[in-house]
């Protein structure tokens, strides 16, 4: 949705636009390319992996880029110690990159046996999607398949894995698949999506704390624009895009924040058969009002 997402932060010369989720430099390259050499470009992420393929890919627009190893709920401390007061554009795109589902090694698909870590960061101190699934009770693990995957069944998974765990404990993301496919199977193959995609997303979820980031970026983004700046937010799963479809309508409603599409705009049929992971997208686009101060 890089079309949408150009015209939705109406990239102009001369501005700060912010990359929250710049990954491998998708949206930031054609964001730089828009800015004509003259202005500049934020990108943050909290995989330094991820930050070294985004800085080689961005390398030749030299000194119009800054990327931060930082989650996007800091960019008020970056803006405070660069001394500067807000940007004309936040993106968010709020999807996992194909670094983290293919290569990070990480745990993040169900496709690929690999140690259950689940981390954006491999350097926090969080713990592993593995040290949630052996330490946590059996209450708190149904909780989360119930409230980050809307998994219905979360009860009778979560009381699985603890039986599991008495006589092995939980290390690799084959592991996980092959209990799910056990415990949930039968029901679920009346479904499209895969058994795991729900139980994979909580535990990602419940593993980086993302709701909670969302939720204080939001606390605060109105005052990281500048007036008449722009924030596009692009949501994957509906946990996510509720957050952000309250949050709007509460800005709107304040005046704080204009909405500028009622209803999230979605990838094209295109789009979607280019890369099947885009066909959840939802991206919603707001303006900070002119007279609304920091």
């Amino acid at each position: 949705m890089v079309r949408e997402v150009l015209a939705g932060l109406e990239v102009r010369s001369n501005r700060l636009y912010v990359d929250g989720t710049v990954g491998e430099g998708g949206h930031a390259v054609a964001i730089l390319s828009k800015i004509s050499g003259v202005g500049e470009l934020w990108g943050f992420d909290r995989d330094p992996m991820v930050l070294q393929a985004a800085a080689a890919r961005l390398a030749p627009f030299t000194s119009h880029f800054r990327l931060f190893y930082r989650s996007y709920a800091q960019l008020g401390e970056v803006l405070e110690e660069a001394g500067r007061s807000a940007a004309a554009g936040i993106l968010l795109d709020l999807g996992l990159s194909s670094y983290l589902l293919q290569s990070s090694g990480r745990g993040f698909s169900f496709q690929q046996d690999e140690p259950l870590d689940m981390r954006f960061d491999p350097e926090s101190p969080n713990p592993t999607g593995a040290q949630l699934l052996n330490t946590l009770p059996q209450i708190k693990l149904a909780q989360i398949f119930r409230d980050y995957g809307e998994e219905p069944r979360a009860r009778i998974l979560a009381r699985r894995i603890c039986e599991v765990r008495r006589q092995l404990p939980w290390r690799t993301t084959g592991q996980l698949v092959a209990l799910v496919q056990e415990t949930l199977g039968s029901r679920a193959a009346k479904s499209k999506a895969h058994p795991a995609t729900r139980v994979f997303q909580a535990l990602r979820i419940a593993v980086n704390q993302e709701l909670a980031e969302l939720e204080k970026f939001l606390d605060s983004a109105p005052g990281w624009l500048e007036p008449g700046g722009r924030l596009v937010i692009i949501a994957y799963h509906s946990l996510e895009d509720r957050l952000v479809k309250q949050r709007f309508h509460a800005w709107d409603k304040a005046g704080v924040m204009r909405r500028l599409v009622k209803k999230p705009l979605t990838p094209t049929a295109e789009e979607i058969r280019e890369n099947p992971r885009a066909r959840s997208a939802k991206l919603r686009l707001a303006q900070k009002s002119a007279e609304a101060g920091g």
